[in-house]
């Protein structure tokens, strides 16, 4: 799980600074993901190390909750978008709602792997 955690961290890492690129590099609040991808690839590495994997792979777990829970509530803005209404801030709705589908995927991958070690 550990390069599940990295890869995770990588992709939040990516969404920060492209979305900070996007706007034009006046939106410094794009670089959330980075702070959040960076914890998680740095919880992806400690998870390497026998005694701190179980530590690590919790912690990991909780920086996905709270980047899902911080970026959910963009998904209905994301609806309206795609049902062609006028939104405010289209690149923060469209970067919130990638960093929630993501955020949802590493959950997901990091129980069904906790079930299947069990």
């Amino acid at each position: 799980m550990s390069k599940w955690t990295i890869g995770y961290g990588i992709a939040l890492t990516a969404l920060g600074v492209g979305g900070f690129v996007a706007t034009g590099r006046k939106q410094k609040t794009a670089l959330i993901p980075v702070g959040l991808g960076l914890a998680a690839i740095a919880l992806g590495a400690a998870a390497v190390v026998p005694w701190l994997k179980k530590p690590a792979l919790v912690t990991s777990a909780m920086v996905g909750v709270v980047a899902l829970t911080s970026s959910a509530n963009a998904l209905p803005a994301l609806g309206a978008m795609m049902r062609g209404e006028d939104v405010e801030r289209k690149p923060a709705v469209v970067a919130r709602s990638i960093l929630a589908g993501l955020s949802v995927d590493y959950l997901a991958g990091l129980a069904l792997q906790s079930r299947s070690s069990q």
